[in-house]
């Protein structure tokens, strides 16, 4: 069996500001280092940046240029980081959190427990 293995798990949430309903998931990534985890952040926030209002665009790429490495030094530090983008009534926020990824049980494995027998695909 393999290792746990140290990562970054990624997210990216929308949330309505003119209401009280939860945010909602709307992707998510697992890296396995800082860079490749900051940059899912950057490669989204470059792709929409054109269609951000003027404030919006301007902190996506605030982030871009300046925020950018002060997030990859967080998490080289092993802490997590948020970015936070607020379009017109709709707040984009995409979080980076340190994880460690743990193997999966491949079934034909030795010695899984007795309810992995119990598991019938549809």
């Amino acid at each position: 069996m393999d290792k746990p293995q140290r990562g970054y798990w990624c997210e990216c949430w929308s949330e309505d500001l003119t209401t009280e309903a939860r945010p909602v998931l709307r992707a998510s990534f697992d890296a396995y280092t800082a860079p490749q985890a900051d940059r899912w952040v950057a490669v989204a926030l470059r792709t929409i940046s054109p269609a951000l209002d003027p404030d919006a665009s301007q902190d996506a790429w605030e982030w871009l240029y300046d925020g950018r490495i002060a997030t990859r030094k967080a998490l080289l530090r092993a802490e997590p980081c948020t970015v936070t983008l607020t379009q017109s009534r709709t707040r984009l926020t995409w979080t980076i959190r340190p994880v460690i990824f743990l193997p999966l049980a491949h079934r034909q494995g030795v010695g899984l427990p007795s309810c992995t027998d119990d598991f019938k695909p549809h």
